[in-house]
């Protein structure tokens, strides 16, 4: 049995919050490597740059799994959510159960 669009709605905003809170929570080390040969070694320095890469990256994955949720909720508002925005059919409620943001059916996400 599918959600209602109240349910749906909750759940992308609650996913959405949980999204946001965790930019929040990694900005500190997605900035800048500060260079301070004194305080910190090179093969520090290494890591802290590797480190940085990975929240960035992580960061960047964030962001466009935000944009997908945005996108539904815009599909939920105009009344096409849960039809495959390639071609028309329905999306497989077990597939928005498993990703409420989810704009493509089984066949068009290949």
């Amino acid at each position: 049995m599918p959600d209602t669009p109240d349910t749906v709605r909750q759940t992308l905003l609650a996913l959405r919050d949980e999204l946001e809170s965790l930019r929040e929570i990694s900005e500190e080390s997605r900035a800048p490597v500060e260079l301070d040969q004194q305080s910190v070694g090179r093969l520090s320095r290494m890591d802290a740059l590797q480190g940085q890469a990975m929240a960035q990256a992580s960061e960047r994955q964030r962001l466009a799994h935000i944009q997908r949720i945005d996108a539904a909720l815009l599909r939920l508002d105009k009344g096409d959510y849960g039809a495959c925005a390639d071609c028309g059919e329905p999306i497989a409620d077990k597939r928005l159960k498993a990703d409420p943001a989810a704009a493509f059916c089984i066949n068009c996400a290949r």
